[in-house]
C-alpha cells in the first residue's frame, strides 16, 4: 500500500517530536547521485529527502544526502557501508532504524530496528511513511493501532484520503476525532477509525473476534452497538479498500 503523502505532510507538521526543516528539500540530481551508490531509495523517504531533505526523530537526525552547497551536514553515503541495511537514524536508548534492501515491495522497503542490546532486528513498518506514523501512534499513547487492521494500516501510511472525500484517520487526528465524536461514551467498544464524505463515521471494533469488519454510522446514532445500528460495508478493512474506485 502506498503511502498518502498529504496525510504524511500533516502528521510531520502537526506531531511533538518530529522536526522537519521546509525549504531545505534536496535536488533531484544531488538524491540521484546517491542512488548511484545505494540505488533507488524508498519511495516515500525520497519524498522526505525532496520535501525536507533535514529532520530529526526524538531529537536525533534523520540521515539526509550529499549536502546542499553551504548547509555542511554529512550525507546518508557517509555512514553507508553496503550491505542489505540503509541505516538512516539511530536513538541511543531504542536502537538504530534502516531500510531492509532485501525485502523491497512496490517501491517501499520494511523499516528495521536494531536492538541497541542485543543486536537483533525487528520489522517495525513497512515504509519511511509508515515509520513515522508507527512512532506517533505509540508517543500518543495508541500503541501500534486501536486494532490490528488499522495497526496493519498505519504501518504503512498515516491514514488515507477516500474516493468519496472521506478520510481514514491517522494517529495524528485519531484521537481528537473518537473525542469528538464521544465514542468512550457512546461506544466504548468502537473506535471512529474515519469519516466519509457525507460525515457519517466509519467504525470499527477494538475489542473481540471481529476486528476487520467496517461499519458506516451517522452522525447522532452513536450509542450502543454500531453494528446493529450502523450499516456493514465490508468485512474486511482491507478487502474494501481493494474494491473501491481507487483501489
Amino acid at each position: 500500500m502506498q503511502a498518502d503523502l498529504e496525510l504524511l505532510r500533516e502528521l510531520i507538521a502537526t506531531t511533538p517530536g518530529i522536526v522537519s526543516r521546509p525549504g531545505r528539500g534536496r535536488p533531484e540530481a544531488v538524491i540521484r547521485e546517491t542512488e548511484a551508490a545505494t540505488g533507488p531509495l524508498p519511495r516515500s523517504y525520497r519524498w522526505w529527502l525532496a520535501a525536507y531533505g533535514e529532520g530529526s526523530l526524538r531529537g536525533c537526525p534523520i540521515a539526509t544526502v550529499e549536502p546542499v552547497e553551504g548547509l555542511g551536514e554529512p550525507g546518508l553515503t557517509e555512514g553507508w557501508s553496503g550491505g542489505d541495511r540503509l541505516w538512516f537514524h539511530e536513538d541511543d536508548d531504542h536502537g538504530r532504524h534502516g531500510f531492509a534492501l532485501d525485502q523491497a515491495v512496490d517501491g517501499e522497503w520494511p523499516v528495521v530496528v536494531q536492538s541497541p542490546f542485543t543486536d537483533e532486528e525487528q520489522v517495525v513498518a513497512d515504509s519511511f511513511a509508515g515509520f513515522l506514523t508507527v512512532w506517533t501512534a505509540l508517543a500518543a499513547g495508541l500503541r501500534e493501532g486501536p486494532n490490528p487492521a488499522v495497526a496493519r494500516l498505519w504501518r504503512a501510511t498515516p491514514g488515507l484520503r477516500l474516493p468519496d472525500g472521506g478520510t481514514l484517520s491517522g494517529p495524528h487526528t485519531f484521537r481528537a476525532r473518537n473525542e469528538a465524536w464521544e465514542v468512550s461514551t457512546y461506544a466504548p467498544h468502537w473506535a471512529l477509525v474515519g469519516e466519509d464524505g457525507g460525515g457519517a463515521g466509519l467504525f470499527m471494533r477494538r475489542h473481540g473476534r471481529d476486528r476487520s469488519s467496517l461499519y458506516r454510522l451517522a452522525p447522532g446514532a452513536l450509542g450502543g452497538d454500531v453494528a446493529e445500528q450502523g450499516e456493514l460495508l465490508g468485512a474486511d478493512l482491507f478487502d474494501w479498500l481493494d474494491e473501491s474506485p481507487s483501489g
